[in-house]
């Protein structure tokens, strides 16, 4: 059953001009301030020219700062996360990858093997003034586009895609330092034959954590999210199994009355933004709400956060009008029940 919801209002967030701008997060910190950290400044979906960059509402969404970039390595940086501890210290996430060469031959020719080495890999940088400055990034073993979490402990915890032990994995991070420095704590197990990845984690209220991973098939029409659970603060998990949810990537958030709001992007017909809710810790979860469509495949990467009235701001990327870059978006919604 679809759950009773009401869109308020879509609008364009941020747009750069003839620029290309993708992979939001967003999250709403305790003063109230919203901040959506995203990969922008690029020629296209892949290039080697990508910036973290963070826009801020002060006024529930109705208006947005200009973009500012935080964090700018000289490789392509994308799939910013952010997420907010209890002492208020802001933890942003990123990968960098390095540009096929044939594609950008002569920049590739400008980075040096020591750059490489110095930046490839998995991110988090801490802010402990509401983003005005940063600290030098940590690495970490894995990452995901909407990054980290806070537990009911307060600490962060941090389920990634990595290399650890020698080959690709899932895995569990853990910071009690307040984003300073990051364990492995666990490792989810991968079903034979399937790839998983982009995973995101929510904690519900009694503990129990609920992940979900993106499917690693080219057919689109296939790529239903996997979600497995942890029953020990991320140490173990269950088998990732379908969920009957097609789409991709993940991110959710526990509302006040202990449901989880899930949303995801998907890339068939009908194109959009979805979201579903589940009563009972991830074991069912309602028929879609449709919160946005489009024409275009290249979209999606919703997060989603609670504004002070109960009503939501789901943010994404896609296109505004054929054949511009994409831009950021955002819907403005509630749930009626």
């Amino acid at each position: 059953m679809v759950p009773e919801f009401e869109i308020l209002s879509k609008r364009i967030i941020c747009k750069e001009s003839s620029r290309y701008i993708g992979w939001p997060t967003i999250v709403r910190t305790r003063a109230g301030e919203l901040i959506i950290v995203f990969s922008g400044d690029r020629d296209s979906h892949i290039c080697p020219y990508g910036k973290m960059e963070m826009v801020r509402s002060s006024d529930e969404g109705v208006s947005w700062s200009d973009p500012v970039v935080i964090r700018n390595t000289p490789l392509d940086d994308r799939d910013a996360g952010i997420a907010e501890t209890p002492n208020g210290t802001l933890i942003t996430s990123w990968f960098t990858a390095m540009c096929p060469e044939e594609d950008y031959k002569d920049h590739a020719a400008t980075i040096s093997q020591e750059d490489q080495d110095r930046w490839i890999g998995h991110w988090t940088q801490r802010s402990t003034d509401s983003g005005l400055t940063w600290e030098d990034p940590v690495r970490t073993v894995g990452s995901t586009p909407h990054g980290p979490i806070v537990n009911s402990e307060g600490n962060l915890l941090y389920l990634g895609s990595g290399t650890f032990d020698g080959s690709q994995a899932l895995t569990v991070e853990e910071s009690t330092d307040d984003g300073r420095s990051w364990n492995v704590i666990g490792t989810v197990p991968r079903p034979e034959g399937i790839g998983l990845g982009e995973p995101y984690m929510v904690e519900a209220r009694s503990g129990k954590l609920i992940g979900m991973f993106r499917l690693g098939t080219a057919n689109l029409r296939e790529k239903f999210l996997r979600q497995a659970h942890s029953l020990d603060g991320g140490r173990t998990w269950t088998m990732p199994v379908n969920s009957g949810i097609l789409g991709y990537p993940a991110h959710m958030i526990r509302l006040p009355d202990d449901r989880i709001l899930l949303v995801y992007g998907v890339r068939v017909p009908p194109y959009g933004e979805r979201a579903r809710i589940s009563s009972d810790e991830g074991e069912t979860w309602s028929d879609e709400i449709v919160l946005c469509t489009d024409t275009s495949t290249d979209l999606g990467y919703p997060a989603s956060a609670q504004l002070e009235d109960g009503s939501f701001l789901t943010i994404y990327y896609q296109i505004d009008k054929p054949g511009e870059p994409t831009c950021l978006w955002g819907t403005h919604w509630r749930l009626c029940d």
